[in-house]
């Protein structure tokens, strides 16, 4: 049965506006420590991780002018985040740094994934910044305390390079990216819109002890009735430092399964 908030708009806002408050009042009370907005452009000395994302991707038959205007978008949801440092005992929350997407403060109308489909609304496009920073957040010791994942999947690859199902969906202010810094070490994010790319470093005061190996198992198109269903699961290796590190860690993160919005050729699906 769906929930009462799909039935009309209005109870489906008013749903929005009853979490979003619920979140300022549990960030106003909490006794979390979170990061603040950075006030210094200098680099901690040691990289974790470098990753980019190519900005501009043909996604089914979408507007491309939507791809351009999530550019701009980035570009504000970057200015929010560059150079901010995690300190140990803190949490990073995407949402907290980065504020609501309004056109009052510049952000257009950009590609969103919401109601089983791809549509647009005012600030669409920033979850490709909270996929780049999920994606090397689990390179690292960082925790994350908090991630959802879209519930369908909208487009047939077409260029794709990290797994299915690795990244971190966005939805101000309730559907939030958060991290922890359970370390003694800091950690900072220093990223950019370049004329291609996304670009991100994990940068950190002390130099990497280990090293992280992110990938897919058992991914697959499964068919039941009418619907398609895309599954896999993403693992974590953690490994010494060297040629040929010893392993430390071997986890499974997360176990996706999700429903395919476009047509699956007949061999692919098991």
């Amino acid at each position: 049965m769906k929930p009462l908030s799909l039935y009309h708009p209005a109870l489906y806002w008013l749903r929005v506006w009853q979490k979003r408050l619920f979140r300022h009042i549990a960030w106003h009370c909490s006794r979390k420590r979170y990061a603040r907005p950075v006030v210094s452009t200098e680099r901690l000395p040691f990289r974790y991780l470098k990753h980019t994302s190519k900005l501009i991707r043909k996604l089914g038959d979408s507007d491309l002018a939507l791809q351009h205007n999530k550019v701009i978008n980035l570009k504000l949801a970057v200015a929010a985040i560059d150079g901010v440092i995690i300190a140990p005992g803190e949490h990073f929350s995407f949402c907290r740094l980065v504020g609501r997407p309004t056109r009052k403060r510049g952000y257009v109308e950009g590609m969103e994934l919401s109601f089983g489909e791809a549509r647009t609304g005012v600030g669409g496009g920033i979850c490709q910044l909270s996929n780049l920073i999920h994606w090397m957040a689990i390179h690292s010791p960082l925790v994350v305390v908090e991630r959802s994942n879209h519930s369908f999947d909208p487009f047939p690859d077409e260029g794709r390079v990290l797994p299915f199902g690795s990244g971190a969906a966005i939805f101000y202010n309730y559907i939030d990216l958060v991290l922890h810094n359970p370390t003694d070490r800091c950690f900072q994010l220093k990223l950019n819109v370049g004329q291609t790319q996304l670009e991100g470093e994990l940068l950190c005061d002390q130099v990497r002890a280990y090293r992280y190996h992110v990938f897919q198992e058992g991914h697959r198109f499964v068919r039941e009735g009418e619907r398609v269903y895309r599954e896999n699961e993403i693992w974590r290796e953690v490994r010494e430092k060297g040629q040929v590190g010893a392993l430390v860690m071997r986890e499974r993160l997360y176990r996706n399964r999700v429903v395919v919005k476009y047509a699956v050729a007949d061999e692919l699906i098991g």
